[in-house]
């Protein structure tokens, strides 16, 4: 099972993804691994999807993303809950 997440930096900045081990992603975020966050840091997860299948991750991830971390962002987290 995947999960979607949300991480915000100390700039403001959000970073959405999803990941199948939220914890070893978000080491990847922070050792400058993952390559639209490196440098960025640090990056704390700052929501949590329920868990779901690949697709209902993917679809939902691209769903926030078109959001552009607006309120249409912050609406759809609370629609989905956590």
């Amino acid at each position: 099972m995947y999960q979607v997440y949300v991480l915000n930096n100390t700039a403001g900045q959000k970073y959405i993804g999803l990941s199948k081990d939220l914890q070893k992603r978000l080491l990847q975020h922070n050792s400058g691994i993952s390559r639209w966050t490196k440098g960025k840091g640090p990056w704390t997860i700052v929501w949590i999807s329920n868990p779901m299948n690949l697709s209902e991750a993917r679809k939902f991830e691209n769903k926030l993303k078109r959001q552009k971390g607006g309120l249409g962002l912050e609406s759809l987290i609370l629609v989905k809950g956590s």
